[in-house]
C-alpha cells in the first residue's frame, strides 16, 4: 500500500514536471538532464502527504510542490561541482557539469532556482493568497542563508575540521533538513492546516531530516557505488565529520532509530490521515539508496 501511494504521489509530480512550458536550447537540456535523473521526489511527496494529512487537496498545490524539486535539483547540481563536493556521478550517471561543463551547470542551477519561485508565485486554485505569500517567504528562508545555503557554507567551512555532534547536527539541520521541513510546512500551510498541525509536521520533518542524513552516512559506509548511484566512502576520503565517525556505526544506527521514533511521536495529533507519513519515516530509515 505504501509503495503504491509513494508512486502515485511521485507520478503526480512527474506529470506536472513533464508538462512545463520549457524553452528550447542547451540550458533547458541541462536543467532537464538533472531534473529527470530519477530522484526519489521525497520533498514534493512530503509536501503532498502533509497537505493530505491536514485535509487538503493535493492537486491544488502542485506548482508549489514541484518548485521544491527544482530547488533541490539546483542544489545537487551545484553540490557536485569541483568547487563544492567535486563528485563526478549523481543518481547513477554523470554529474551535470561532467556532461555540459561547469559554467553551464552553474547556469542550470540558477535557472532552476529562479523558475521555482515563478511556480511558487503563480495563482493556485483554492489557495488563500495570504497563505501562499507565507509559503513563498518560508521557502525563500529555507533555501537561503538561514537554511540550505547557510548549511552548505557551514559544510564547506567544516572540511578538514573535526566537528562535534552539535556542530554536525546544525550543518545537517540547515543543509538537508531545512528544505524537508519547509516541504512539510508548505503542504500544511497551503492546504489550510491549523497552527497545531503545522507545528506537528514541523517536528516530524525535523526528525526525518536528521534521520535522512544519518542514513546517508551509514549507506556511504555499508553500501556500494552501483546501489547508491554515486561513489561510496567519499566522506572518508574527504575526512568529513559524519555520524558514524563521531558516534561509531552502532551509535549512528541507534541515533537513526531515535530520530525515527521522534518522527512517529510527532504525528499523534494528525490521527489516521498521517498513515503514509508514518510509513515514509520508516522508508527513510530502511532505504537501500
Amino acid at each position: 500500500m505504501f509503495q503504491k501511494e509513494l508512486e502515485d504521489y511521485a507520478r503526480l509530480v512527474d506529470s506536472y514536471l513533464a508538462q512545463f512550458p520549457w524553452p528550447t536550447g542547451t540550458l533547458t537540456e541541462s536543467m532537464k538532464y538533472s531534473l529527470s535523473a530519477g530522484g526519489k521526489r521525497i520533498r514534493p511527496v512530503l509536501a503532498l502527504a502533509a497537505a493530505h494529512a491536514v485535509g487538503g487537496d493535493c492537486e491544488d498545490i502542485l506548482p508549489a510542490v514541484c518548485a521544491l524539486e527544482l530547488i533541490h535539483t539546483y542544489s545537487l547540481i551545484h553540490d557536485d561541482l569541483p568547487a563544492m563536493d567535486n563528485d563526478d556521478y549523481r543518481r547513477g550517471r554523470l554529474a551535470n557539469h561532467k556532461v555540459f561543463g561547469e559554467g553551464q551547470a552553474i547556469l542550470a542551477g540558477d535557472a532552476l532556482l529562479t523558475y521555482a519561485f515563478e511556480l511558487l508565485a503563480q495563482p493556485m486554485s483554492g489557495v488563500d493568497s495570504q497563505r501562499q505569500l507565507r509559503a513563498v517567504r518560508e521557502v525563500a528562508q529555507a533555501a537561503g542563508p538561514e537554511g540550505m545555503v547557510g548549511g552548505q557554507m557551514l559544510d564547506l567551512e567544516a572540511e578538514e575540521k573535526q566537528l562535534n555532534l552539535a556542530e554536525l547536527e546544525q550543518v545537517h539541520r540547515l543543509k538537508t533538513g531545512a528544505i524537508l521541513v519547509v516541504a512539510a510546512r508548505l503542504g500544511a500551510i497551503l492546504a489550510g492546516g491549523t497552527e497545531e498541525k503545522i507545528e506537528a509536521l514541523t517536528s516530524y520533518a525535523q526528525a526525518i531530516g536528521l534521520a535522512f542524513q544519518i542514513k546517508d552516512d551509514i549507506l556511504d559506509l555499508e553500501s556500494d557505488s552501483e546501489t547508491l548511484g554515486k561513489p561510496v566512502h567519499s566522506d572518508l576520503r574527504q575526512h568529513k565529520s559524519t555520524y558514524p565517525s563521531l558516534m561509531g556505526l552502532a551509535g549512528a544506527k541507534l541515533e537513526l532509530k531515535i530520530k525515527t521514533d521522534e518522527a512517529h511521536a510527532a504525528l499523534a495529533v494528525l490521527g489516521e490521515r498521517a498513515g503514509f507519513l508514518h510509513e515514509l519515516a520508516d522508508y527513510i530509515a530502511q532505504r537501500k539508496y
